[in-house]
């Protein structure tokens, strides 16, 4: 069974499957309520807020995730290998060194940078006729053959920890702004960025009685992919934070995904389910989601209650992880609704 694609999260043995439903706008999200097929949180705009251009100190010699030390000496032409590093490269200021993109960079700042994959796979002769300075991977970007090739070609290239939770924001934030030289940049952002999400959880309803239990649900129906997130999906970091409860990790599933069956679901139940936009959209909308088994048996299924974020900031855990916050905390709890 494939497991879910993207760059940052997901195993890579499924990413062609999520390039069948990568289209993707804004960050906000839609929840609905019994009766009622009604929005209640708004779309956020797509675009990003860079922090004034800073001016790089380099050369640098940095720690690379797969345990290389990577000397980097310019930041004029820099490509992201994933939507999520690519943020944060845009967000410190240095969006107009970027010259590529990945199809998961979907904010309206990239929209016009040539994307240098193949669905996910990284198309090594894309990168290098770009002539980049610095390329800045996943360790979930690949194919290996790729990213060998272009470290052949001598150019550097930093490997980045994938984001698990909350606590990886200012860690991805930190590695991305040194390797750059731009070390003040980074701690100007991971206050920027804690500042904000800390204003999201004061916001959040005391606990009035149990927690709302969420399950995470990865859909692509154009290739029949069901699961249910597990403990290591990357979602219960920000259910918790939310103030409610992951059912995946709550009920001791400790992979990242498993198909769904009516039992998982069973022993679940959720109050509501989290799905990306694009994956609820494959399967024909809320309609087509009750019909997959298990589902409409849940009293999420039974209140048609659903919290969707779109594909390409769910699980960035970076710069705008306090709008994906705010914007389950709206649909969880109907603030403003």
């Amino acid at each position: 069974m494939p497991t879910p694609a993207a760059s940052h999260r997901f195993p890579r043995l499924a990413v062609a499957v999520a390039a069948l439903a990568l289209a993707l706008t804004a960050c906000g999200g839609t929840a609905t309520t019994p009766g009622s097929s009604a929005p209640t949180a708004a779309a956020v705009p797509d675009r990003l807020e860079p922090l004034p251009a800073p001016q790089p100190a380099l050369p640098v010699t940095v720690p690379s995730a797969d345990g290389a030390q990577v000397t980097i000496t310019s930041a004029d032409r820099i490509v992201p290998l994933s939507g999520s590093l690519n943020e944060i490269v845009h967000t410190l200021g240095l969006g107009k060194q970027v010259v590529a993109r990945d199809i998961t960079a979907t904010f309206e700042q990239a929209a016009q940078l040539p994307v240098v994959t193949r669905g996910h796979d990284v198309s090594a002769e894309s990168v290098l006729s770009l002539r980049p300075t610095l390329v800045v991977a996943e360790t979930t970007s690949g194919p290996a053959e790729a990213i060998q090739q272009i470290r052949d070609a001598g150019i550097p290239l930093l490997v980045i920890a994938p984001a698990k939770g909350l606590d990886d924001v200012p860690k991805r934030i930190d590695a991305v702004a040194a390797a750059l030289g731009v070390k003040d940049a980074g701690t100007q952002l991971n206050q920027r960025t804690a500042d904000r999400i800390a204003t999201v959880r004061k916001d959040i309803p005391a606990a009035s009685g149990k927690k709302p239990r969420v399950a995470f649900l990865y859909l692509r129906g154009t290739a029949s992919v069901y699961l249910l997130g597990g403990s290591d999906s990357g979602a219960a970091s920000l259910l918790e934070a939310a103030g409610a409860v992951d059912t995946g990790k709550d009920s001791g599933l400790g992979k990242d995904f498993t198909p769904i069956t009516s039992e998982a679901l069973a022993a679940a139940a959720p109050d509501a389910i989290l799905v990306m936009s694009k994956g609820l959209e494959s399967v024909g909308g809320i309609d087509g989601l009750v019909k997959i088994p298990g589902v409409a048996q849940t009293p999420a299924g039974m209140d048609r209650r659903v919290v969707t974020v779109d594909d390409g900031v769910l699980l960035n855990y970076g710069p705008r992880t306090d709008q994906v916050l705010s914007s389950l905390v709206t649909q969880l709890y109907n603030k403003g609704a």
